[in-house]
C-alpha cells in the first residue's frame, strides 16, 4: 500500500511538473515575440524621430503607471516584498539603461544587427552566468549550441566590424551590451526567487519613479510636441507589452525552467524582428545576415527543443 501510494505521489509530482515546464515554454515563446516587435518597433521610433531616451520614458512611465495599483495593494513600502535594494538592482539592468543601450545601437546599426547581435548575446551571456552564479551547468549539447551561436554572430556581425570606415560595431557593441544587461536582470531574478509579476511590478515603478521625472526634467517635456498617434503607439508596445508582459512572462520562463533554458528562447525573436521589420522599417536583410541568422538559429533552437522534450518527462 505504501509503495503504491508512492507510486502516486510521483505520478502526481511528474505531471505536476510536466504541466509546469509546458507553461514555462509557452511564456518564454510569447516573451520571444513580444521581443521581436519590440525591436521593430524601437527601430521605427528612432527612425521617425525619437531618441533613445524618449523611448525609455514611454517604457517605463507607462509600465509604472499600470503596475501602481497592483503595488499598492501590496505592502507598497517594500515594494511588494521584493525590497528597494533588489528592485533597484534589477532596474539597473532591465531598466531604462537596458533600453538606452538597445535603441542608441540604431544609430550605428541596422535592424538585423539588433535582432541577431542584442539577442544573441542575451543567450550567451545568460547561459554563462547562469553555470558560473547558479550552477546551472550545461550539457554538452547546448554548449554545442552556443558555438553556433558565435558561429552566427560573426557571420552576420562581422562584415561590418571588419570595414575600417564602417560604424556599425558602435551600434553591436551597444547591443552586445544591452543583452549582457538582461542576462544579468534574468540571473538575479532567478538567484532571488523573486516572483515573476513582484519583479515586473517593482522594477518598474522603481524606473518611472527615477527616470521620469528626470526626463522631463532635462529634456524641459520635448515629447508632448510629438504626434500623438505615434506616442501611443510607441506606449502600448514599448509600455503594455514589452515593459509588463514581456518581462512577466520571460520571469514566469525563468522560474518554471531555468535561467539558462530561457535564456534560449530569444532564438525566436531576431526571426520575428527581421519579418516584421521588412514592411514597417523597409530594412532587407543581406544575405550574410540572413545566413547569420540561420546559423545563430540553429544554435539556439536546437538545444532549446532538446530541453523541452527532456524537461516534459519530470525532473532531471
Amino acid at each position: 500500500m505504501k509503495a503504491f501510494s508512492a507510486g502516486l505521489s510521483r505520478s502526481s509530482a511528474q505531471a505536476t511538473h510536466a504541466i509546469s515546464v509546458r507553461r514555462g515554454y509557452a511564456f518564454g515563446f510569447l516573451a520571444a515575440l513580444i521581443w521581436g516587435g519590440f525591436l521593430v518597433a524601437s527601430r521605427y521610433g528612432v527612425g521617425a524621430g525619437l531618441t533613445a531616451a524618449d523611448i525609455a520614458f514611454l517604457r517605463y512611465a507607462t509600465a509604472g503607471l499600470i503596475v501602481l495599483p497592483w503595488l499598492l495593494c501590496n505592502a507598497p513600502h517594500r515594494l511588494a516584498g521584493v525590497g528597494w535594494v533588489r528592485a533597484s538592482c534589477m532596474a539597473l539592468f532591465a531598466g531604462p539603461p537596458f533600453v538606452l543601450l538597445s535603441a542608441s545601437g540604431y544609430l550605428f546599426a541596422p535592424l538585423a544587427h539588433a535582432a541577431v547581435v542584442q539577442l544573441g548575446a542575451l543567450t550567451l551571456f545568460s547561459v554563462l552566468l547562469a553555470s558560473i552564479v547558479l550552477r546551472e551547468h550545461p550539457s554538452a549539447f547546448r554548449l554545442f549550441g552556443l558555438v553556433l551561436v558565435v558561429a552566427g554572430l560573426i557571420v552576420a556581425a562581422g562584415p561590418a566590424l571588419w570595414t575600417s570606415s564602417s560604424h556599425a560595431w558602435i551600434g553591436d557593441l551597444l547591443f552586445a551590451s544591452a543583452g549582457l544587461s538582461w542576462a544579468v536582470f534574468t540571473v538575479l531574478q532567478r538567484r532571488w526567487g523573486i516572483p515573476a509579476f513582484a519583479a515586473t511590478a517593482s522594477l518598474s515603478f522603481v524606473s518611472a519613479l527615477v527616470y521620469a521625472p528626470a526626463y522631463l526634467l532635462l529634456t524641459h517635456g520635448r515629447i508632448w510636441h510629438l504626434p500623438w498617434t505615434m506616442l501611443a503607439g510607441q506606449a502600448v508596445v514599448q509600455g503594455v507589452f514589452s515593459g509588463v508582459v514581456a518581462i512577466f512572462a520571460f520571469s514566469r520562463a525563468v522560474q518554471a525552467i531555468g535561467a539558462s533554458r530561457a535564456a534560449l528562447f530569444p532564438a525566436i525573436s531576431p526571426g520575428v524582428a527581421i519579418l516584421l521589420g521588412i514592411p514597417v522599417t523597409g530594412e532587407i536583410p543581406s544575405s550574410m545576415q540572413v545566413a547569420g541568422l540561420l546559423v545563430l538559429s540553429a544554435g539556439l533552437l536546437i538545444p532549446l527543443g532538446l530541453n523541452a522534450v527532456r524537461g516534459a518527462k519530470g525532473p532531471q
